[in-house]
């Protein structure tokens, strides 16, 4: 890779195979025979091995975390966290960027094929769990050959899968960054989440998920979908400064098609997720997060983990009170547990930009 303009430069994205001595187990008890991840590194592993940091993504994120694609228009989607001398020191940390199990960028998911059939699983490839995804990032390090990591950092879906992570392996982490998310789901976001699934599956074009067969693919479900979220990971006052009252043209009649700027904002960004997004991806990857409770599934797990949470002031999908529950929860079983509540104006959102004092913290907590 090249450093150029402060940042990493051009990276590449990897592969490995995690299933070379047997097929991966899943919580479920299904077996996956092939799994690949794709992932991307950043920095060098020191000859002691324990200097590497995994970066864990949101739900539509992928493993270009960082740097530059060849010919791409921007760069990875936390940038702006990691590099030379940022938050996340590449000068410091050996950093690992995977892509999740289930997703549709180069790691195994549901159209991949499947081995037994040749054909792409669609809606035979196996419901997950964040436990699952764990199990691929597991699985990862142990091609690499790291076996402790001197931290994990996650936002959102990420966050839930670094706390997974730590419960799961409780002395393999040293320190533990999660920001803007939650260990059990509100009935409001399960709300949300099922009226994104429900757009896909009664989508005409789904076909009972062999949309792939019929040469089709459910884009009006996916695009509402997308739409509704989205709403979820913005404020109303982030959206009130960007569009206000303001209608795209003046002097026409009113109607019912798009006509507010803040419309054809979301049609823009439903549209665009089309190009880049599987709709069963999105379904395997939105459900795990409904049955998340890490505190139910490992009682006594007492991590010898630090923990660093950071929430914001203007996020209503994991407001403040889900990351305040998980301190309580760690703090009640003796885990060094810190956390605190950042103003920003951008909601859910805070956690991919840099509100004043966020990369401060996390900076000071790897250090």
């Amino acid at each position: 890779m090249t450093a150029a303009a402060g940042g990493l430069g051009i990276v590449a994205t990897q592969r490995a195979v995690l299933t070379e001595s047997g097929p991966l187990v899943l919580a479920s008890g299904a077996e996956l025979p092939h799994v690949e991840v794709a992932y991307e590194t950043y920095g060098a592993l020191n000859p002691a091995r324990d200097n590497a940091v995994v970066v864990c993504h949101a739900l539509t994120g992928d493993a270009h975390a960082a740097g530059w694609h060849e010919g791409a228009r921007r760069p990875g989607w936390w940038d702006n966290l990691i590099g030379p001398g940022r938050a996340v020191d590449t000068d410091r940390f050996f950093v690992v960027s995977a892509n999740l199990l289930g997703g549709c960028s180069g790691t195994t998911g549901p159209s991949s094929p499947d081995p037994v059939t040749g054909r792409p699983y669609g809606p035979d490839f196996p419901l997950l769990d964040i436990a699952d995804f764990v199990t691929a990032h597991r699985g990862l390090l142990d091609h690499l050959g790291i076996e402790r990591l001197h931290a994990a950092v996650g936002g959102s879906l990420g966050g839930m899968q670094v706390l997974e992570w730590a419960l799961q392996e409780p002395d393999r982490i040293d320190r533990a960054v999660v920001v803007a998310a939650s260990a059990r789901l509100t009935p409001e976001n399960i709300a949300f989440s099922s009226v994104a699934r429900a757009a896909i599956l009664e989508d005409p074009d789904f076909h009972g998920g062999r949309y792939a067969d019929h040469g089709v693919a459910p884009r009006h479900g996916m695009k509402v979908a997308r739409m509704m979220a989205h709403i979820t990971y913005v404020s109303e006052i982030s959206l009130e400064e960007k569009f206000g009252h303001r209608r795209d043209t003046t002097g026409h009649d009113k109607r019912l098609a798009a006509d507010f700027e803040v419309e054809h904002y979301l049609q823009h960004q439903g549209t665009s997720f089309l190009e880049r997004f599987d709709a069963l991806s999105y379904l395997h990857l939105t459900r795990p997060m409904d049955y998340f409770d890490p505190f139910g599934a490992y009682p006594d797990a007492v991590p010898s983990t630090r923990f660093r949470l950071v929430s914001f002031d203007s996020d209503w999908r994991f407001p403040t009170a889900h990351s305040l529950r998980i301190r309580d929860e760690l703090a009640a079983r003796g885990v060094a547990v810190e956390h605190t509540e950042l103003a920003s104006p951008w909601g859910h959102d805070s956690f991919l930009l840099q509100p004043p004092g966020y990369h401060e913290a996390i900076s000071a907590f790897l250090a």
